[in-house]
């Protein structure tokens, strides 16, 4: 699950690294990467100076595509007015130069270019259908986004990151088969940013029938957290977890005693509840009931206003 950062909170850019690699941004004036294959590269707007459309077809001049695993893109012009469905499409349209593609970051723009649920997205379907050996697909921002329902062979880790998370794509989610997905992560989010799913469209996810492989799950940033614990409480995927999530949400002790009251967590690896309004007694209940499970309880909120950590 994505750190949380104190100088960006949790929407990075992605400027650094991303899939374990070391990101190197591309512009099209005078750069080529002289190992494409051994970093994630990076095409935004240069705002002022170039257009996305122009970084990505210097890329496909001077950049031996076929040896790039990894592509982040970044901010494209005025995101806000205009979604990523040209994206789509030039990615998608152009799935032949890129052979070795395995993890993809749609929309890695931090808060100071664009606030996340400013972010135009668009169907993303066409990524999945086009590149069906890509490994990992994260996503920011959901205004306008879209997914049908795929089967995809080799994805293992898929990501949305957003201040409000559409019921429809929560449930093409659930009724895609992903047979080799281990990471799930959902950032629900509120109504406001678009945010409408219930913990109901949740249940073919927590059945796990058509995630064979996951291990990891981020159930994150819902003011319903405490009906998604107990939801939880009695999943049946959880029983194969190694990581749960259910931060960044308005978890408070009625949550916690669902999860405690429910089946057994003491296999988990990891139970991350950072951002969270449980009370200390309740926060010591979980540590002592979980011996051997790293917990996290970090970002104890005040009780006197409650709200999610991501939603604008």
């Amino acid at each position: 699950m994505i750190p949380y950062d104190p100088y960006v909170g949790y929407q990075h850019r992605y400027a650094d690294s991303y899939a374990g690699l070391p990101v190197v941004e591309f512009a099209p004036e005078n750069q080529e990467i002289p190992d494409p294959a051994s970093v994630a590269v990076r095409i935004s707007s240069g705002w002022d100076d170039y257009a996305v459309e122009e970084a990505f077809d210097a890329l496909l001049a001077r950049v031996d595509t076929a040896r790039i695993p990894a592509l982040v893109i970044g901010g494209w012009e005025d995101c806000y007015e205009t979604s990523s469905e040209f994206i789509v499409g030039m990615l998608a349209g152009n799935a032949a130069w890129f052979p070795g593609l395995r993890s993809l970051f749609l929309g890695a723009i931090s808060g100071d270019e664009a606030e996340i649920s400013w972010i135009r997205q668009s169907d993303v379907t066409p990524l999945l259908e086009a590149f069906p050996r890509l490994e990992r697909l994260d996503v920011r921002g959901s205004d306008g986004l879209a997914l049908r329902p795929v089967r995809h062979e080799r994805l293992r880790v898929l990501r949305f990151e957003c201040g409000g998370l559409p019921a429809e794509v929560v449930r093409a989610v659930g009724e895609s088969d992903l047979p080799a997905l281990e990471h799930l992560e959902l950032w629900l989010g509120v109504e406001q940013y678009g945010g409408d799913a219930a913990v109901a469209d949740l249940a073919p996810i927590l059945a796990g029938e058509r995630l064979p492989a996951l291990k990891r799950l981020g159930l994150c940033d819902s003011p319903a957290q405490d009906e998604i614990a107990a939801a939880v409480a009695a999943a049946p995927v959880v029983a194969r977890l190694e990581e749960l999530s259910l931060s960044m949400g308005e978890l408070t002790d009625a949550g916690a005693e669902a999860l405690l009251g429910g089946q057994p967590l003491t296999h988990l690896r990891r139970l991350d509840l950072h951002h969270h309004y449980l009370s200390e007694a309740m926060a010591a209940r979980i540590v002592s009931a979980l011996p051997g499970v790293e917990v996290d309880l970090s970002e104890r909120m005040p009780d006197y206003e409650r709200y999610v950590a991501v939603s604008e």
